[in-house]
């Protein structure tokens, strides 16, 4: 029988690249489309079989979050909530959910980043899985390289390469079984100072059990002007009934780092 799995959120961060609009609330309280920002990584991890969900974020705007969420019950969730005194990278802000996590898998998303479709997960056990999407421009992203092509054997993630392996770029969403806890306290700061989660990634390959997932239909980010924008009228598309129809043929694709770039996106 699968371990359960438990939901996290980072929803910390300054939101600088939106300012003033963080001046007065945290960035993942912002409007998308009809909804607030921290609405989409709620819905992606309750498709995921999520119940319990943690979210992780500074001191500042906290309440406000609360304040929208309560205890989740309204969503059909059990909603905790964990501070991050000072940002410190992805692995670091994951690392407070170590009391939460207990013995469960764990999956955590970057709280702004939005799915299109349910993600459904029926097939894992242990081990690291990162959800992949194909990019048109992938020197911007953190890339994977897969064995064989496309058969979801992960050798390899390297955070915006000259000369990619390949076109698939990982996104913001990553499933970890409980050892993940160990491998952070492994690890030492980056050059920005901070525990970067490509590195705990790579540990779960380097012990050779890092599995993938190719994701269906759009992904955005919403962390700039632009990039919320878009992801508004992706949003609004599918709300109105006009999914798009674009893919593969040129559309616009918003990257985690709220970057565009233009080109063919295939669906898996």
């Amino acid at each position: 029988m699968a371990k359960r799995l438990k939901g996290v959120i980072l929803a910390g961060g300054t939101g600088s690249r939106l300012s003033p609009l963080t001046k007065v609330t945290n960035k993942h309280l912002l409007p998308v489309y009809d909804k607030p920002m921290i609405y989409y990584p709620l819905k992606t991890l309750k498709s995921m079989g999520c119940r319990d969900i943690l979210i992780v974020s500074g001191r500042e705007h906290c309440g406000h979050i609360l304040a929208l969420l309560g205890s989740g019950s309204d969503l059909g969730l059990r909603i905790s909530y964990e501070i991050q005194e000072e940002a410190g990278g992805i692995a670091q802000a994951l690392s407070l959910s170590r009391r939460f996590v207990g013995q469960s898998n764990v999956a955590v998303i970057l709280g702004d980043n939005i799915f299109q479709k349910p993600i459904r997960i029926d097939d894992f056990e242990d081990g690291g899985r990162i959800f992949l999407k194909t990019v048109p421009d992938p020197k911007r992203f953190g890339v994977a390289e897969l064995a064989g092509g496309d058969n979801c054997k992960v050798i390899g993630i390297e955070e915006k390469p000259e000369e990619p392996k390949s076109n698939y770029c990982v996104t913001g969403l990553y499933i970890y079984d409980n050892r993940v806890f160990d491998l952070i306290n492994r690890l030492s700061p980056s050059e920005r100072g901070e525990l970067e989660i490509t590195d705990v990634n790579n540990m779960y390959i380097d012990l050779g059990e890092m599995s993938c997932q190719f994701l269906d239909g759009w992904w955005s980010d919403a962390g700039t002007f632009d990039s919320l924008y878009k992801a508004s009228q992706l949003v609004r598309d599918d709300k109105m009934g006009k999914p798009n129809k674009k893919i593969n043929s040129k559309i616009m694709l918003a990257s985690a780092s709220g970057e565009y770039g233009t080109g063919k996106i295939s669906e898996r």
